[in-house]
């Protein structure tokens, strides 16, 4: 029987920047970091909250599990935003989006009030979209 889920990937166009991004921007915890071979890095962070999550950041570069059309594909994908990539959780909304805009996170909803919770869209460094979102308490 599964039991719980303990990686969900994020592809990016750059992992470096997306380091940066994940870790120094969104507060983030790396928990591997190491090369795979040529040219491969596994690079996972997780939500200081949540350490047994590790979100992947996948490269989008030419590799044996990917080919340089896939690649294209998710590259264009990202760059148009046509994927959004989960729910983020906060026990604050709006202090949160205070602190993510200061840190430069580009939002393109601001809080708003949703029928499950107050609700705020960002975009990742490569162009990957979440929901930003405190639960509205039943």
């Amino acid at each position: 029987m599964i039991t719980r889920m303990s990686h969900a990937t994020i592809f990016v166009l750059d992992q470096e920047s997306a380091y940066d991004f994940y870790v120094n921007k969104l507060g983030f915890k790396v928990h591997t970091d190491a090369e795979m071979g040529p040219g491969m890095r596994w690079l996972t962070v997780s939500p200081p909250d949540q350490p047994d999550l590790e979100i992947i950041l996948m490269s989008t570069v030419p590799s044996p599990m990917m080919d340089e059309d896939t690649c294209n594909a998710i590259r264009k994908m990202i760059q148009d935003g046509k994927l959004g990539a989960g729910v983020f959780e906060t026990p604050n909304i709006r202090e949160t989006y205070q602190d993510l805009v200061t840190k430069g996170v580009t939002f393109v909803k601001e809080p708003t009030e949703e029928f499950y919770g107050t609700e705020a869209l960002m975009k990742d460094d490569s162009g990957n979209w979440f929901s930003v979102c405190e639960r509205k308490e039943h």
